[in-house]
C-alpha cells in the first residue's frame, strides 16, 4: 500500500467506533443457536411502554419512603445488578441501538451487533481480558464496518476496517482515544457494555447523592417484549455537579440488569421538552453463550477483515 493512499484512507475513515455508556432493551431467549450467533431481527427499533402506576411490588420502591436519600433504592438495585453481572455473566451478544448528541447535533440511530466478554479470572487458565467485537448494521453509510478491541492486546489499540471499494481494503489499528476512533462518539470503545454502564450510573448516583436531594420514581415498563422496572431520576435545578436533568434506566425484571438508558438535559425554555443527550438500548441480548478468543480475532474467517 502506498503511503499517500493509506494516509488519505485514514483521514477519510471517520470510524464510529465507541458505543458509550452503554445502554439497553429486548432480551431474546438464551441458549438458542451457536455461541455468539445473532438474531436475524437485528434492526427493529425498540418499543418502550411505561405504566402510569408506580411499581409498588419491588422492594426498592417499598423501601423508598424510609430511605435516607431518594436515590438509595436505585443505588441498591444498581449494586445488586453489578454483583450479579460480575458473578454470573461471563459474556453476551446483543444488538445495540444508540443515539448521541455530538457538538450539539443528535445523531441518527445506529444499529450495532456486538459480542462482549467480561474480564474475569478463569480457574487454571489465568485472566480473561475484557473483549469487544462490533459489526455495524445501520445506517448504510457504515454497514459492514467491524471493530475489535481486547484489553492488553495490540498495544491497547483497536483493530478495524471500513467498507467500500477502496476503504474496505485496509485493516487499521487505532488509538481508542484518538480523533478517528472518537469521531461521532461520546465515549471510547473500552467503556462499552452493560457492566460499564452500571459502574458509571453508580458513580453518578453517589456523586449526586452527596450534592442534595432529587426526584426518583419507579414504574412498570416494557422495552420490546421485556418486562422492566423503569427508574427515573430528575434534577429540577440546573447546577453543579448535575450533568443531566432527567435520566431513565430500564432494568429487566428477569435478568436484573439494565437494558436501556437515556439521559436528557434541561430544556432551553420552560415550555419546551427536555433535550435528549444520549440513548442506548440493548436488544436481542443472549447471556453466557460461550465466547472464545476466536470471537475477538480479526483473522476469524466468519469476519470480513481484509
Amino acid at each position: 500500500m502506498r503511503t499517500g493512499a493509506k494516509a488519505r484512507f485514514l483521514a477519510a475513515l471517520g470510524l464510529w467506533i465507541a458505543i458509550g455508556p452503554a445502554p439497553l432493551a429486548k432480551v431474546a431467549a438464551q441458549g438458542e443457536g451457536d455461541a455468539g450467533g445473532f438474531s436475524a431481527k437485528t434492526t427493529t427499533e425498540p418499543v418502550m411502554r411505561v405504566s402510569r402506576v408506580v411499581e409498588a411490588s419491588t422492594s426498592a420502591a417499598a423501601d423508598a419512603a424510609t430511605a435516607r436519600h431518594s436515590l438509595d433504592p436505585a443505588l441498591q438495585l444498581a449494586y445488586e445488578g453489578l454483583d450479579r453481572m460480575r458473578s454470573g455473566i461471563h459474556d453476551y451478544t446483543a444488538t445495540l441501538v444508540k443515539r448521541e448528541r455530538i457538538d450539539g447535533r443528535l445523531s441518527d440511530e445506529e444499529f450495532i451487533q456486538l459480542k462482549i466478554r467480561n474480564a474475569r479470572v478463569r480457574d487454571g487458565l489465568g485472566q480473561v481480558p475484557f473483549s469487544i467485537y462490533l459489526r455495524f448494521l445501520r445506517p448504510t453509510s457504515c454497514e459492514g464496518r467491524e471493530v475489535i478491541w481486547v484489553d492488553g492486546r495490540n498495544d491497547g489499540k483497536l483493530v478495524a476496517h471500513d467498507t467500500g471499494v477502496i476503504r474496505g481494503q485496509f485493516r487499521v489499528s487505532l488509538d481508542p482515544e484518538g480523533g478517528l476512533a472518537m469521531k461521532g462518539n461520546r465515549y471510547p470503545i473500552y467503556e462499552a457494555g452493560i457492566e460499564n454502564l452500571v459502574v458509571r450510573l453508580i458513580e453518578k448516583a453517589n456523586r449526586d447523592r452527596a450534592a442534595g436531594d432529587c426526584r426518583v420514581s419507579f414504574r412498570n415498563a416494557k422495552v420490546g417484549d421485556r418486562e422492566c422496572t423503569k427508574i427515573t431520576v430528575q434534577h429540577d435545578e440546573r447546577r453543579h455537579p448535575y450533568d443531566f436533568h432527567i435520566a431513565e434506566v430500564f432494568i429487566d425484571k428477569e435478568l436484573g440488569i439494565p437494558i436501556r438508558y437515556a439521559a436528557y438535559t434541561w430544556p432551553r425554555r420552560p415550555d419546551e421538552e427536555p433535550i435528549l443527550e444520549e440513548e442506548y438500548t440493548y436488544t436481542n441480548v443472549r447471556l453466557n453463550v460461550g465466547l472464545t478468543d476466536r470471537d475477538f480475532d480479526p483473522d476469524n474467517p466468519a469476519y470480513a477483515f481484509p
